[in-house]
C-alpha cells in the first residue's frame, strides 16, 4: 500500500511540474510574441517612413529627369532656324517634323497675352494660366496641365521663344505638349504592383495627375472622406498641417489612422510647377504581415510547449516501459494484418485497373476502325477539290496541270498515311523506321500549303504562312515522316477551328546545339480553334485519345494522329509540346534539329533592281526584304496598299521606277487586287505585278488578271521561292534589253563557236537563249570534267573560247581551266572567260590566277560578253 501511495505521490508530482512548466513556457512565450508584435508595428512604420521618403525622392528625381529631357528637346526644337526667304510654311513644316519625330502631340506659339497660335495637334487650353503665363513673361522654363477640344488632358512646356506669329504679335515662347497618361507613366503613377498610391495635385488639393480612378476631385475632400464623419476635426488638423508645410515649401510626411484604414502620406513640391507629389502607403498589407507575424509567432510558442511536453514525457518513460512494449507488440500485429488487408486492396486496384484499360483498348480500337476517315480525309478533300477544279478548266491546260500536281502529292501523301493507319500495330511495337533522304523545306511547305487550302476554302478560314531566318532549305530527313507530321497537325487545326477561324503556320531556323552540321528548325501551328482543356492535355499523345466533349465528338476522328506524330517526331530526336485554353485555341511547338543536305545549290542572283514588297505584316516584309537583298535585289516595303501607291507616285516622279512590285492580296483596307488596279490607272502596265497569298492561285486569277496583276507568288517566300518566281522576268528583261545591244555590240561573233560550262539548267537556257541572238553558236558542257573532255575531243581550233562557271560538281572551274591549259595542244591558250555569281574582287584574282583572261559576274550583261569575247578573240 505504501509503495503505491508513493507511486501515485512521485506520479502526482510529476504531473503538476509537468503542468507548471508548461503553463509558465506558454506564459513567457505569449509575452515574448506580443511584445514582437508591438515592436513589429513600430519597426513597419518605421520602414515605411523610410520607404516613402526614398520613393518620393526617386520619383522627384525621375521627374526632373524626364522634364529636362523634355525641356532640351523642346529648346533643340526652337533652334530650328527660319529660313532666309521668310518662308514661314516650310519653317512650320520643320518645327511639326522636328516635335513629331522627339514625341510631342502638340506644338504652338504661346503669345503674351495667353493665346496658342498651334502648330500642329488640337487647340488647348490652360487649366491655371497666370502662373504659366507669369513665368514665361520673365523668359523662365515652365510646365502647366490644359485640356484640349476633346477634352484629353495634355502637359504644356514652355520655353522662353520669341518668334512673329500668324496674327503679326511676337510670341513669348514655343510650347510643347503630350498626354498626362505619358507623364504618369513617367512618374510610375499607373504602376499595378506598387504598395503606394501617387498623385500630383495644386496647393489647393485639386489633381493634376492622378495613378488610379475615384470620385473625389478634390484631394483634402479624399481626406475628409478617409476619416469618415465622426472625425472631421482631425481631417481638419491634417489637412491645415499639409497645406501649412505646401506654403512654407516644405516637405510633408504623417501617419493617418481613420476609422477603417491606417496609411503613410507624404508630400513634396515638384520643380518647373505649383505642383506637389503626394504618395499614400495603406498599412492594410503591412499590418496583414504584422498579423501573419503574430500567428507565426503564436504557432511557434505552440510548437515550443509540444517540444517541452514531450522532453517531459520521456520522464515518464521508464514507469510505462512494459506498457510501451505491449502496446508495440500489438501495433506490429495490426501493421501485419493492416499490410496484408492493403495488400489484397491492391492486387484488386489492379486487376480492376487491367480490366478497365483492357475494355477502353477495345472499344477504342473498335472506333478507330469505323471512324478511319480522321486522317484520310485530309488529302481525300485536297484530291476531291482539285479533280473539280480540274474538270471545270479543261480549257486552260495550265491549271489542269497545276491541279494534276496537287493531285499527285495529295496521293503520295494518301498513300503513306493509310500505310501507316493500317499498321498502328508496327508503331506501338516501336517497329517504325525513317527513310533519311534530301528534302526541300520549300517543297514541304508548298505541298501542305496546296493540300490543306481546299479545307480551309471550305470553311472560309483566314489561314497564313510565316518564315523567317531560314538559313539552310535543303536537309536531310523522312520526307513522307515530316509531312505527316505537319498534316497531323494542321488537319486538326483546320478540324477545330470554328469558320472564320484563323490559323497560322510559322517556320524559322537557328543554330544547332548539335554542331554546324545540323540546324534547329522550329514549326509553329497555331489556331483560335475550341481548344483542349487542361485534363486533356496530359495524354492528348496516347493513342485512340480524343476529348470527351460534344464539339469533339461531332467531329470525325480515330484519335490516332497526335500519336503518330508524337512518336515521329520522338524518331526524328525531336520535341513537341502544346500550350491550349478551351474557347481560345492551341498552339503546338515542333522542335527538329534536322542535319544540312550536302547539296550545290544553283547560283540564285538577279539584277540589282529596286523592287517593292507590301505585306501587312512586318515580320513577313522583313525575311522578304532579307531574302531579296541575298540574291541581289534592292528592296523596299510597306505595310499598307496607299503606302505603296506613295512609294510608287514618289519613284515615278524622280524616273526612277519600280521594277517589280509584290503584293499581299489581304491588305487592310484597299486589297492587293484594287491597289493592283489603281497602279495600273495611274502608272501603266510597264511595271510587272506579283499577287503573294498562302491562297489557291485560281480563286483569285480571273480578277487579279483583269486588275492588272502579272503573275503570283505563294506563301512562304523562300529565298528560292522568290528567285524563281522572279527568274522569268529578269530572263524578259534582259532579253529586252541586251538582245539588241547584244546584236549591235555582237556583229563580229556570228558563227563563232563557244564552249559553255554550267552546272545549272536554267542558268544554261537563259545563257543559250541570249548569247545566240548575237550569233554565238553554244555548245553545253555540264560540269567542269565534261567541258575538259568536250574540249580534249575537240579539232584544233574548233572552238573560239570557253565561258566557265566556277562553282561545279565533279571538276570546278578552276580546276577545269588549269587542265585545259596543261593539254599540249596549239590551241589550249584559247580565251576562257569565268561568267559566275562570285563577283569579289579576290574571286576575280582566283579566276585570272587560275589561268582565266577575264572575269564577268552574273546575271549575264550580254553587251560586256561580247566585249570580252570580241577582246581576246580579234584581239
Amino acid at each position: 500500500m505504501k509503495k503505491k501511495q508513493k507511486a501515485d505521490k512521485s506520479i502526482r508530482f510529476l504531473v503538476i511540474s509537468l503542468a507548471g512548466v508548461c503553463i509558465l513556457i506558454i506564459g513567457l512565450f505569449t509575452l515574448l510574441s506580443a511584445y514582437m508584435n508591438k515592436r513589429s508595428t513600430k519597426t513597419i512604420e518605421e520602414v515605411g517612413r523610410m520607404y516613402m521618403n526614398s520613393m518620393n525622392e526617386q520619383i522627384v528625381l525621375h521627374y526632373e529627369t524626364v522634364i529636362s529631357l523634355r525641356l532640351s528637346q523642346i529648346n533643340a526644337i526652337a533652334d530650328t532656324i527660319m529660313p532666309k526667304d521668310d518662308d514661314r510654311e516650310a519653317f512650320l513644316d520643320t518645327l511639326e517634323y522636328s516635335a513629331q519625330a522627339r514625341g510631342f502631340t502638340y506644338l504652338a506659339f504661346y503669345s503674351g497675352d495667353g493665346e496658342f497660335e498651334m502648330i500642329y495637334g488640337e487647340k488647348v487650353e490652360v487649366l491655371d494660366p497666370q502662373p504659366f503665363l507669369n513665368s514665361l513673361k520673365k523668359g523662365q522654363e515652365k510646365i502647366a496641365v490644359a485640356r484640349d477640344t476633346a477634352g484629353n488632358g495634355v502637359v504644356l512646356m514652355g520655353i522662353p521663344y520669341s518668334v512673329p506669329m500668324e496674327d503679326g504679335s511676337e510670341s513669348i515662347s514655343l510650347v510643347g505638349g503630350f498626354s498626362t497618361e505619358y507623364m504618369s507613366e513617367s512618374l510610375f503613377l499607373d504602376e499595378k504592383d506598387t504598395l503606394v498610391d501617387s498623385y500630383v495635385i495644386r496647393n489647393d488639393g485639386s489633381y493634376v495627375l492622378r495613378g488610379g480612378s475615384f470620385a473625389t476631385q478634390n484631394f483634402y475632400d479624399r481626406m475628409y472622406e478617409t476619416f469618415g464623419e465622426q472625425n472631421i476635426e482631425t481631417a481638419e488638423y491634417h489637412i491645415q498641417e499639409m497645406k501649412t508645410a505646401i506654403e512654407a515649401g516644405e516637405n510633408y510626411s504623417v501617419v493617418l489612422r481613420g476609422p477603417y484604414s491606417k496609411y503613410h502620406l507624404y508630400c513634396i513640391r515638384l520643380p518647373y510647377s505649383e505642383w506637389y507629389l503626394v504618395t499614400r502607403l495603406p498599412f492594410d498589407y503591412l499590418d496583414a504581415v504584422i498579423t501573419d507575424m503574430g500567428r507565426d509567432w503564436t504557432h511557434m510558442v505552440y510548437i515550443a510547449c509540444g517540444i517541452m511536453v514531450v522532453a517531459l514525457l520521456l520522464i515518464f518513460g521508464q514507469s510505462f516501459k512494459m506498457a510501451k512494449a505491449q502496446m508495440q507488440e500489438l501495433k506490429e500485429a495490426s501493421e501485419t494484418a493492416n499490410q496484408e488487408r492493403r495488400a489484397a486492396e491492391e492486387a484488386r486496384r489492379v486487376a480492376e485497373k487491367a480490366q478497365g484499360e483492357a475494355e477502353h483498348a477495345n472499344r477504342a480500337k473498335s472506333e478507330f476502325l469505323s471512324n478511319m476517315s480522321h486522317d484520310i480525309r485530309t488529302p481525300m478533300n485536297a484530291i476531291v477539290g482539285m479533280t473539280t477544279i480540274a474538270i471545270a478548266n479543261m480549257n486552260n491546260m495550265e491549271q489542269v496541270q497545276n491541279c494534276l500536281k496537287k493531285i499527285a502529292l495529295s496521293s503520295k501523301h494518301l498513300l503513306g498515311l493509310i500505310n501507316d493507319v493500317l499498321d498502328v500495330s508496327k508503331i506501338e511495337s516501336g517497329k517504325m523506321t525513317l527513310n533519311i533522304d534530301q528534302v526541300s523545306l520549300r517543297e514541304v511547305m508548298d505541298n501542305i500549303v496546296n493540300i490543306v487550302q481546299p479545307q480551309v476554302k471550305a470553311k472560309r478560314q483566314h489561314f497564313n504562312i510565316f518564315i523567317h531566318d531560314i538559313s539552310v532549305e535543303n536537309v536531310c530527313c523522312d520526307n513522307v515522316r515530316l509531312n505527316q507530321v505537319m498534316i497531323n497537325l494542321l488537319g486538326n487545326a483546320v478540324k477545330f477551328t470554328p469558320e472564320e477561324g484563323a490559323i497560322n503556320v510559322s517556320l524559322f531556323e537557328e543554330e544547332s546545339p548539335r554542331g554546324e552540321d545540323y540546324i534547329r528548325t522550329h514549326l509553329y501551328v497555331k489556331d483560335t480553334g475550341i481548344g483542349m482543356s487542361k485534363e486533356y492535355m496530359t495524354k492528348i499523345f496516347d493513342s485512340f485519345s480524343r476529348e470527351d466533349t460534344a464539339r469533339v465528338q461531332k467531329t470525325e476522328g480515330t484519335g490516332l494522329g497526335m500519336a503518330i506524330t508524337k512518336y515521329i517526331v520522338d524518331a526524328m530526336d525531336g520535341s513537341i509540346e502544346v500550350e491550349s485554353e478551351l474557347g481560345r485555341g492551341s498552339e503546338f511547338h515542333v522542335i527538329l534539329d534536322l542535319l544540312k543536305a550536302r547539296v550545290q545549290e544553283a547560283d540564285m542572283v538577279l539584277p540589282n533592281w529596286n523592287m517593292l514588297v507590301v505585306d501587312d505584316d512586318e515580320q513577313l516584309c522583313a525575311s522578304a526584304v532579307a531574302a531579296l537583298k541575298a540574291i541581289g535585289v534592292i528592296p523596299d516595303w510597306c505595310l499598307n496598299a496607299e503606302e505603296a501607291i506613295r512609294k510608287v507616285d514618289e519613284k515615278h516622279r524622280n524616273h526612277d521606277d519600280y521594277r517589280v512590285i509584290m503584293l499581299d492580296w489581304k491588305l487592310p483596307g484597299m486589297d492587293g487586287i484594287t491597289a493592283a488596279r489603281e497602279i495600273r490607272r495611274l502608272y501603266g502596265d510597264d511595271i510587272p505585278i506579283l499577287l503573294i497569298s498562302a491562297y489557291d492561285w485560281s480563286d483569285i486569277e480571273d480578277e487579279a488578271r483583269a486588275a492588272g496583276v502579272t503573275g503570283f507568288i505563294g506563301k512562304p517566300l523562300f529565298k528560292s521561292t522568290l528567285y524563281y518566281g522572279l527568274q522569268p522576268y529578269v530572263a524578259q528583261d534582259l532579253g529586252e534589253l541586251n538582245a539588241a545591244s547584244g546584236r549591235m555590240e555582237g556583229v563580229k561573233l556570228g558563227g563563232k563557236r563557244i564552249l559553255l560550262a554550267e552546272d545549272n539548267d536554267i542558268n544554261w537556257e537563259i545563257a543559250n537563249e541570249l548569247l545566240s541572238a548575237v550569233g554565238l553558236e553554244l555548245d553545253w558542257a555540264e560540269n567542269g570534267q565534261i567541258c575538259l573532255d568536250k574540249f580534249r575531243e575537240s579539232p584544233l581550233y574548233y572552238y573560239e573560247a570557253v565561258l566557265m562557271d566556277v562553282r561545279m560538281p565533279v571538276m570546278n572551274g578552276y580546276e577545269a581551266t588549269r587542265a585545259i591549259r596543261a593539254l599540249e595542244r596549239e590551241d589550249s591558250n584559247l580565251p576562257i572567260i569565268a561568267m559566275t555569281a562570285d563577283a569579289f574582287s579576290e574571286d576575280v584574282k582566283k579566276c585570272l590566277d587560275s589561268g582565266m583572261n577575264a572575269h564577268v559576274a552574273k546575271p549575264i550583261d550580254v553587251k560586256e560578253v561580247c566585249r570580252q569575247l570580241e577582246k581576246f578573240i580579234f584581239g
